[in-house]
């Protein structure tokens, strides 16, 4: 190879890859600014959430709550955000002997079944959208129903309920019933 031919294969490397670089980094710009205003408004621009009161985050409140048979966990956080038309939901608990367990996973609320990961209880799980403010679940373990409830928020937009009855991950029935305040 002469060096004219050298120097104008150099120029067309640089210049498929300075093109490459550009046509990748132009919409993934557009795409970050989206959502960058998704995270500030909780709401994904891209796509509709069909269950836009549950986005936010929610504080355990465990003199509104009961667990039946017990005990009740110490402290609980729910935070759900909108994410590509589904909602992501990041939950963080601390049980009644001080261990912390995070779960999070994606999902909508049309009764289809997907993964939740992360609970002993379940693995898992179908929501539909009952009303605009109430959703009902069913939760499997190794593909067997373990649990049914619901999830409503009330009228004022600032206390969701959670429902749950069926079995735990040690056979027992419960019956429970989960108090959030929005923060």
């Amino acid at each position: 190879m002469n060096r004219h031919t050298a120097v104008h294969s150099r120029r067309a490397i640089v210049s498929v890859l300075g093109g490459l670089a550009l046509s990748t980094a132009l919409p993934n710009a557009g795409v970050a600014q989206r959502r960058g205003a998704a995270r500030s408004s909780d709401v994904d621009e891209n796509a509709k959430v069909e269950f836009e009161p549950i986005l936010g985050t929610w504080k355990l409140n465990l003199a509104k709550s009961k667990y039946s048979p017990g005990p009740a966990p110490k402290s609980g956080t729910l935070t759900y955000s909108a994410s590509f038309g589904k909602v992501k939901r990041v939950s963080e608990t601390t049980d009644a002997e001080g261990r912390t367990t995070k779960s999070e996973w994606l999902h909508l609320y049309d009764g289809s079944i997907f993964p939740q990961p992360g609970t002993a209880d379940y693995d898992a799980g179908s929501y539909k959208l009952v009303s605009a403010t109430a959703v009902s679940f069913t939760r499997l373990k190794s593909g067997r129903q373990v649990q049914t409830g619901g999830l409503e928020i009330s009228g004022d937009g600032k206390t969701l309920t959670i429902t749950t009855k069926g079995v735990d991950a040690k056979g027992q029935q419960i019956n429970n019933v989960a108090v959030y305040d929005k923060q």
